[in-house]
């Protein structure tokens, strides 16, 4: 990720078709080291293309993954319903254990303002 995002700074920077020391060069400037292998499959696969149409072609491909959640279909009627009621107090139960003991850590023998 961080090689393609060094070749788009450069390229919207105005240098149109990055090389792997200009890359490299931008890395560097943060304190990143560049993976070689991945640096030069990234110059060659991009070699010749247009980053602009790449990226809507992108685009468009990933507008037709589902990304949101679904709806949740329960077919096991009220046993299903009681069972999760159950979970559901059990896990009340677990947290206020929890925040009991945090609550006791709080001050840990000194006030704020002492």
């Amino acid at each position: 990720m961080r090689h393609i995002a060094a070749y788009l700074l450069l390229q919207t920077g105005g240098n149109a078709s990055p090389s792997a020391a200009d890359v490299k060069k931008v890395l560097s400037a943060v304190g990143i080291e560049a993976d070689d292998e991945r640096l030069d499959k990234l110059i060659s696969e991009l070699e010749g293309k247009d980053i602009n149409t790449l990226i809507s072609e992108g685009s468009s491909k990933l507008s037709s993954v589902p990304s949101g959640g679904g709806a949740v279909s329960s077919s096991g009627g009220g046993a299903a319903t009681g069972g999760a009621a159950a979970a559901a107090e059990e896990t009340k139960e677990e947290e206020k254990k929890v925040e009991e003991k945090e609550e006791s850590d709080d001050d840990m023998g000194f006030g704020l303002f002492d």
